[in-house]
């Protein structure tokens, strides 16, 4: 398996390049020119591996949620290298990525969280599942901390992982949750992104670069200015 992950949807920009079960990766932590740099990151793996495009079985891209200029970037990156090189692709949400990081087994279940910034963050429940990696338990969302609501199965536990939980500590307060410093700081990774793709391409789920969309799940970055001075204090 030859498998490039590409992700720019958070302040993390990354890739990784999967050949034959070792992962060879790059990233950085920036928030500008994340599409000169997933290229330039792309083309250096590429070369470490000393493969070419046209050597790849796939490619796996982050759809989101995240930032909309840099899930644009992902799609649009993976879409361009796909359709030059004839290859399918296969999308991987932040989400997941963030939960197969803590995800290990089906002992394991994850609650993953971004930052999704105006007061509110991204979020969705994981188990562990041996077809896909991870699986959602209930569909991904975006809201305020407060709202985040957990499977009520008896005796479920959850670790908690990803930035939404530095941003907001109120969810390092939920019932069933476990979280440390270095999961609440953790981003998605291109690495988790080709785990993933790997075993999703395998089975079978990988798509024409064309049906490749992006997962925002709201469709607005800002507040109006009526709306920030509804939501001040008096």
């Amino acid at each position: 398996m030859r498998l490039l992950a590409l992700d720019a949807a958070t302040e993390a920009c990354s890739v990784a390049l999967l050949v034959d079960g070792a992962l060879i990766s790059r990233t950085i932590e920036s928030g500008k020119s994340n599409a000169v740099k997933i290229m330039k990151m792309a083309e250096e793996v590429l070369a470490e591996a000393q493969v070419s495009l046209s050597m790849l079985d796939g490619i796996a891209a982050s759809i989101g949620p995240g930032a909309f200029t840099g899930v644009r970037i992902s799609v649009a990156v993976a879409q361009g290298l796909a359709f030059g090189a004839d290859l399918k692709v296969v999308p991987i949400t932040t989400l997941e990525a963030l939960a197969l990081q803590v995800i290990d087994g089906p002992e394991r279940r994850a609650l993953a969280c971004l930052d999704a910034r105006m007061g509110e963050i991204y979020w969705g429940c994981f188990a562990w599942d041996a077809a896909s990696g991870v699986v959602p338990t209930s569909a991904l969302r975006v809201g305020p901390p407060g709202s985040v609501s957990l499977d009520p199965a008896a005796g479920a536990r959850y670790v908690g992982v990803g930035r939404g939980f530095s941003a907001y500590p109120l969810l390092a307060t939920l019932p069933g949750v476990t979280i440390d410093e270095a999961r609440s700081a953790a981003l998605p990774s291109a690495r988790e992104i080709a785990r993933l793709g790997a075993q999703r391409l395998e089975g079978g789920a990988a798509l024409d670069a064309a049906y490749l969309q992006p997962l925002y799940l709201r469709d607005k970055v800002a507040f109006t200015e009526a709306e920030r001075a509804a939501r001040s204090p008096l």
